[in-house]
């Protein structure tokens, strides 16, 4: 998709939807999620946020990532159920409400990012102690599952082991095999399926909850921004060399924010339209290599979104 095509979009991003007072509204960084009783109603804005800063809208990427989640529950609904009983619009979806774990899990296939920075001085990742004389950007023979807790706005999540996990009563202990056991199998399923588009999976994020008895997957599924992408056919050349991986970019925005001295402190720098419509670009390309499909923009205004939301707001039973 040309940048002169996301131009023109620019004046249609979803910043919040507009609904009346008695909607059972909340919002977070990138989501709207209104409250219907026994289900919800998510849509993901087209918000951008960097350094945990709200900055700005991104031309289409509410749809990117709400379109990449549903390819992907659609490709592993054989796994685990999952809580997305509607698609509304190409921003909203109609899900079912449950309790969310308060742990989610990381599973990683490579000694990169955060397990590679524990790894240099020494320390376990979620209580797994590592072998000696790794290498950046190694491959693991078995994937790691990495779980963390979920803490409250503002604080970092914590690393925890799967012993504290139970022990602590984060999560009963029957449960969390069942995580575990999911969670392993999505990593292989998006694995294969990122191989057939030439990418490798390197890590990707994980949420559960309980409707009952019952565990659904929710939240997003690797997307640009819950997962990290390397380009296959350059991996063992750069890792030869121990270079940096190519990765499915999605970093622009931050980087540009970086390149301008800012960290997160203070007053951000006036994101210019330019830059969103390249963060835009670097996100629809990422929609179009991970689907193998051309993205075709169909989601509505900000005002269209709103009504169609505010359309289904009686309570579900």
């Amino acid at each position: 998709m040309r940048a002169a095509d996301l131009d023109r979009l620019l004046d249609s991003c979803l910043e919040r939807l507009l609904l009346p007072p008695s909607a059972r509204l909340t919002r977070g960084k990138v989501r709207d999620v209104v409250d219907l009783g026994t289900e919800l109603l998510i849509s993901t804005t087209d918000r951008i946020s960097a350094f945990d800063r709200v900055l700005t809208t991104v031309p289409c990427k509410g749809e990117v990532l709400n379109t990449i989640s549903l390819h992907w529950f659609k490709a592993v609904s054989d796994i685990i159920p999952h809580h997305v009983r509607e698609e509304v619009s190409a921003r909203t979806i109609r899900a079912a409400k449950c309790m969310v774990l308060p742990v989610e899990v990381v599973v990683r296939g490579y000694l990169t990012g955060s397990a590679w920075r524990d790894y240099q001085k020494g320390e376990a990742v979620s209580g797994i102690t590592l072998p000696k004389g790794m290498r950046f950007n190694q491959r693991f023979d078995t994937p790691l599952l990495t779980p963390s807790t979920k803490e409250q706005s503002g604080a970092h999540d914590r690393p925890v082991s799967r012993q504290d996990i139970v022990s602590r009563g984060l999560v009963k202990k029957a449960v969390w095999e069942k995580v575990e056991e999911a969670s392993m199998a999505l990593f292989r399923r998006g694995t294969e399926m990122a191989a057939r588009q030439g990418l490798i999976l390197v890590d990707t994020k994980y949420e559960f909850g309980l409707q009952g008895d019952r565990l659904l997957l929710v939240d997003e599924l690797h997307t640009p921004d819950s997962s990290r992408y390397w380009h296959a056919d350059t991996y063992e050349r750069l890792f030869a060399e121990g270079s940096g991986q190519r990765e499915l970019d999605k970093e622009y925005l931050r980087q540009w924010l970086l390149a301008r001295g800012w960290k997160g402190d203070g007053v951000p720098p006036e994101i210019p339209d330019e830059v969103r419509v390249e963060t835009a670009r670097k996100y629809v390309l990422a929609w179009e290599v991970i689907t193998g499909r051309e993205f075709v923009p169909s989601a509505l205004g900000q005002a269209e979104e709103s009504s169609l939301v505010a359309s289904r707001l009686a309570p579900s039973t």
